[in-house]
Parts: structure tokens; sequence; C-alpha cells
């Protein structure tokens, strides 16, 4: 199983791999000045804060602009995984699952004192299906979609590509990952900026939650208010695949 995934995703690297080329020609949207704009927006209190000057980076050679493109994606992603981590989290810790079994076999979903240890139970298969999907997501956001181009060459931050090419070629009515049903081609420019600042923000508390539970749970009484609410763990927060590699 572990080969068959890990050729699925070799040959999907090499479909989607662009040739080498220098700094894109296209003009770039992002900038240092967008960057103190945002800030602003997204906390008028603390503004623009950069202490370690990476704003004024210049990455692989890519270019300033380019550089703050290619932080601008990582903050994104970074905060819509830490909401999926923080809501799962809670959803896991209160014991709630599917009411069907995991598998076709009829095995039962994994228990555990907290949501670390009910992962830590889960089987190998699982995980590899996790991952698989995961990898499958990333690679597509990395090329495009076959049609954006990527994110350190004038695409938008966060601006994850639709399945259109997907759908052409196979004809199955595959819904975009953001906004399925379409609903926000009428929404108005500055409502859509509105709505990145506060996703922006939710990523941003999310990453401070989730970790406030890791941190709780593996070290009782390092967060105070979480002091009794969050279960022990003995595992490993920051080894979540010791038991799980490619050559096991």
């Amino acid at each position: 199983m572990k080969l068959a995934i890990l050729s699925t995703l070799l040959a999907a690297t090499a479909a989607f791999q662009a040739p080498a080329a220098p700094k894109p020609s296209m003009a770039l949207h992002e900038t240092v000045a967008d960057l103190k704009v945002l800030a602003e927006k997204a906390n008028p209190i603390v503004k623009f804060y950069d202490p370690m000057n990476l704003s004024d980076g210049d990455f692989y050679d890519w270019g300033n602009e380019a550089t703050i493109g290619w932080l601008r994606q990582a903050e994104i992603k970074h905060g819509r995984v830490a909401m999926f981590a923080f809501v799962g989290y809670i959803v896991h810790a209160n014991g709630i699952h599917w009411p069907w079994p995991m598998n076709l076999e009829g095995g039962q979903w994994p228990t555990g004192n907290s949501a670390p240890e009910i992962w830590d139970n889960m089987g190998t298969a699982p995980k590899w299906q996790i991952f698989a999907v995961i990898s499958a997501l990333e690679l597509w956001d990395e090329c495009g979609g076959g049609k954006l181009p990527h994110y350190t060459q004038g695409r938008k931050p966060g601006q994850y590509p639709p399945f259109d090419v997907l759908r052409e070629t196979i004809g199955h009515p595959i819904f975009n990952l953001y906004d399925p049903f379409n609903l926000a081609k009428n929404m108005s420019e500055e409502k859509k900026a509105n709505r990145l600042v506060a996703e922006i923000n939710n990523g941003r508390l999310a990453m401070l939650g989730i970790f406030g539970f890791l941190s709780e749970g593996k070290i009782e009484g390092s967060v105070p208010v979480l002091k009794g609410v969050i279960p022990h763990y003995d595992g490993e927060v920051m080894q979540p695949f010791t038991d799980f590699s490619y050559f096991n």
C-alpha cells in the first residue's frame, strides 16, 4: 500500500513539474507597503510587527516581492491548518465521530483519554490515507491546478486553485475546495478583503489555541486557564509519526 501511494505521489509530482524559469516577469503585488496596510487592518494596536525583518528578505534569490508572497502563503496555510486542528481537537476530545464503522471490515473508531492519544491509537492505514490526501492537495496547490501561477509568481496568497482541469479531463463534477457552490461570485471586493483579514486573525488565534491545548496536555498548569480541562498526555506531541514512516 505504501509503495502504491508513493508511486502515485511521485507520478503526480513529475506530471506537474514546471520547467525551471528565471524570476517571473509578471507584475507582483506583494510589497512591504501592502503588508503594513494589511497588518494595520488585522491588528490596529500592534500594526506591522516584523522583528526578524523577514519582509526585507530575498529567499533563494526569488526577489523580495516573491519572498513576501511565500511568507503570506505560509501564514495563511498554517492558519487554516491550525483552525482544522483546533476544531478537530475539540471534536475528538469529546468522543464525537461518525455513526458508522471506520472501515468496511466494521472496525470501530479509535478511543483515548485525549485527542493526541486517539491519533496514537489509530491504525497505520488511516494515517497513510490522511497523508496521501493532504499530499495530493499540496501538490495541486503548488502546481496551481494547471492554470494559475505559483503564489511566488503572481497568484494571490491563499488562493487555492479550482479543480477545473480535472473536471475538463475526467468529466467528473468535482467540487472546488474553496466556495464549492460558488456563493462568493457576487460578493463585493470590500467584503472579500474583510473576510481575508478575519481569516488571518482566526488563523493566528487558532495557532495559539491548538498549541495551548497541546502544551497543557503535556505540561499540566502551563496554560492556567486550561488546567483541569485538558487531560494529560504521555506521548510525544511533536513526534506524531513515531510509529509511521515510509520504511516500516
